[in-house]
């Protein structure tokens, strides 16, 4: 019945790497089915027959969708089926958009959509890296015009040794997640966090990545392609027109370099708006309807401008050096009542970074694939409309916020303190306050300002910063601290971030079909400089280590452990002892599976009377031991008190005095706190106490201390 039934198997990483196609989805212009271990992901490609109309870009979409089915989960929430995409899916689909986006033809406007749907996971065998490479099969396959393959790979650092492809115990282990994407001689992606790992580990790293994937992937995706490949079709280009371009160039080529030629983002478009508006007074009449076309020529001669300046002269914009760093300046403290607060500025880009701290069940949960259930360090970037100068509704987070947000938070994670010494939840916001390149990087730095200011012992402050490149052939040179103008304009933004020791993170965006070792090891030494450059001279000037304590607004936390088969009694029966707990000592409590309590207050003292109430109910009656007790119940032949929350025992009336007592009242009465001591335990557990030999052992103890 499937005649055009093909499977196709190579080895990867170890692992059988196995692709079917031409049995599901015909109706696609590309289709396949990506097995690896026992992940499948299904990846559709779909095109436009015409170009979309009245755009200036390539309009690509790119969707990583998960099935919580995959994993053999339920949704959780009321419709109990899958909404937006998660965090994550959001973060994939840019990974995988990033690489395959430059290899597609500039001047084509057909809409493209590629989608990968995961059908089943292994938790062993990542499926984003089989959703790019069946992204590269499919695109390859069809008739879709792409100057691929590409192929993906994970690679990890487990006990000094470099991992391709690691499973899911390798991953816990592993100080390095990087994602490597190349295609048959240049690498065209790198995503990367670290645990502050050495600038040559990581060029390492990338190469052995890369050596794979040519080996491997390139190779394997080539052959399916010769068999099943179809033609590619022919699609109507937007290249400008030649004649037009000429005759702009000649009159408005150097009123467009003095335009450029400023420091200053706003003076630059001062400059540019009454220029553009007589670009088109003149041509609009003579290229009726051509609009956008004359827009496209005006982009591509300030574009001429940037490179040309860049690679004759070695000239920038701003005229700043190749390696010279923008003016910067930090502030902590900025704000009162929030628990800590950082503004990072770098020339016109600006990033203010609020800290807040919460009890750890503040901690995001997380409905996803994969086994990670909550996050307790959460990290969000804003970028409104205002940052940029323009007049619009924000609109919320978009896959751009998100993938700079986690850009940060992957950047700041190795150096968050582990809840055993830090017991608390940890979000930070980023607001970016103005924009002019930069601002994921900016974020990382403030980030660090804002974690200090609050009080919270990371580990190593971390800085950030991007290089780019411009190409021309077999011509290339970089620059440190692009700025907004020169990312629009060149061909990648590296964006570095790493403290003192080494590389945290790692984002690469290029425009070009890739780079070489070269160009990466020049990139990553060069902004090794520059953030160490703003760690000593700028960052830590501000601020030089955390601050000894949080916040006197931030929530006061504690933690203490107790043995899981424990965990009941500190909860009680429907809650009662956990609710009794909070009410007394004003405080909230939370108990996690292995027995860690969490102990949130505004008062320190009662958070610590509080755990040593914990400790108390959880402790096990030792013969010899002394408390001070509550009188709970009196008869005519001793006392019952409550040593402990939960646990009492019995002082008979012959042991409540050294002498004979006729009542238990002339004593002690009901509600009366006492000293007593444990005398006995029996087989059943029921605990004898006596009153008088704890004063003994008291005053034997206050002589001892005397003499």
């Amino acid at each position: 019945m499937f005649k055009n039934n093909k499977i196709f198997k190579t080895m990867f990483a170890g692992r059988e790497l196995i692709v079917e196609t031409g049995k599901m989805c015909e109706l696609s212009n590309g289709s396949c089915w990506v097995t690896y271990g026992e992940t499948v992901v299904m990846t559709n490609v779909v095109a436009s027959e015409k170009p979309r109309e009245g755009i200036d870009f390539f309009p690509l979409a790119v969707d990583f969708e998960e099935r919580l089915y995959s994993a053999g989960k339920i949704p959780g929430g009321f419709l109990k089926r899958e909404g937006r995409p998660s965090e994550k899916a959001v973060l994939t689909s840019r990974v995988v958009d990033r690489p395959i986006r430059p290899l597609f033809p500039k001047d084509m406007r057909n809409d493209v959509c590629v989608v990968m749907t995961v059908l089943a996971v292994d938790p062993d065998c990542s499926p984003e890296i089989m959703g790019m490479i069946g992204s590269s099969i499919a695109l390859s396959i069809s008739d879709i015009p792409w100057n691929g393959p590409i192929g993906g790979i994970s690679v990890g650092l487990v006990d000094g040794e470099i991992v391709l492809m690691p499973d899911a115990e390798q991953k816990a282990k592993s100080d390095l997640n990087l994602t490597v994407a190349s295609g048959a001689k240049k690498v065209v992606m790198i995503e990367a966090g670290a645990n502050e790992v050495s600038d040559e580990t990581m060029i390492e790293a990338i190469n052995k990545g890369h050596e794979e994937i040519v080996k491997c992937i390139i190779p394997f995706i080539n052959d399916i392609t010769a068999q099943i490949g179809k033609k590619k079709f022919e699609f109507i280009s937007t290249e400008v027109d030649a004649d037009l371009f000429s005759k702009i160039s000649e009159m408005a080529l150097e009123k467009i370099k003095y335009a450029l030629d400023t420091d200053d983002k706003n003076i630059r478009e001062e400059r540019l708006k009454p220029l553009k508006d007589e670009i088109h007074e003149k041509f609009d009449p003579e290229y009726p309807e051509q609009a956008a076309i004359i827009d496209e020529c005006i982009y591509k001669l300030q574009k001429q401008v940037v490179r040309r300046w860049l690679l004759d002269e070695g000239k920038r914009v701003d005229g700043r050096k190749l390696d010279e760093i923008r003016p910067l300046a930090s502030e902590v403290g900025i704000l009162p009542r929030v628990h800590g607060s950082g503004l990072f500025t770098r020339g016109q880009t600006q990033v203010l970074t609020v800290t807040t701290l919460g009890p750890v069940s503040d901690s995001q949960r997380i409905d996803g694939l994969d086994d990670e259930d909550s996050k307790r360090y959460m990290h969000h970037y804003n970028f409104p409309p205002y940052s940029v100068g323009e007049a619009r509704t924000s609109r919320g987070p978009g896959r751009r916020e998100i993938g700079h947000g986690a850009l940060a938070e992957r950047a700041l994670e190795p150096v968050i303190p582990g809840v055993e010494d830090f017991p608390y939840a940890i979000r930070l916001v980023s607001e970016v306050l103005s924009s002019n390149g930069s601002t994921s990087q900016a974020s990382i730095c403030g980030s660090t300002l804002s974690l200090m200011d609050a009080g919270v012992p990371i580990k190593a402050p971390v800085a950030g910063i991007s290089c780019g490149l411009v190409t021309e052939g077999e011509r290339w040179m970089t620059m440190i601290d692009i700025q907004g103008v020169e990312d629009f304009f060149g061909d990648m933004d590296f964006k570095v971030g790493g403290t003192h020791k080494g590389i945290t993170a790692i984002q690469m965006d290029l425009k070009v079909d890739g780079l070489t070792p070269e160009i990466i090891k020049e990139a990553i030494e060069s902004t090794h400089k520059a953030r160490i450059y703003i760690l000593d001279e700028v960052m830590l000037k501000s601020i030089d280590k955390p601050r000894p304590t949080v916040n006197k607004y931030a929530p006061k936390m504690m933690n203490t452990k107790v043995p899981v088969d424990k965990i009941r009694e500190v909860i009680g029966t429907g809650g009662k002892v956990i609710q009794k707990l909070c009410a007394d000592y004003d405080v909230k409590i939370d108990i996690d599976e292995e027995g860690n309590v969490y102990i949130c207050g505004s008062d320190l003292e009662k958070a610590a009377a509080c755990i040593e109430t914990i400790q108390a109910i959880v402790m096990v009656p030792e013969i010899g031991s002394i408390y001070k007790g509550k009188v709970v119940r009196v008869t005519g032949f001793g006392a019952f008190v409550e040593f402990a929350p939960g646990k009492e025992g019995m002082v008979h009336i012959s042991e409540l005095e050294n002498r004979r007592v006729e009542k238990v009242e002339d004593i002690c009465n009901l509600g009366d706190e006492i000293i007593v001591k444990i005398i006995k335990i029996d087989n059943q557990g029921k605990i004898g106490l006596s009153r008088k030999e704890a004063l003994a052992d008291i005053e034997k103890k206050k002589k001892e201390n005397q003499n």
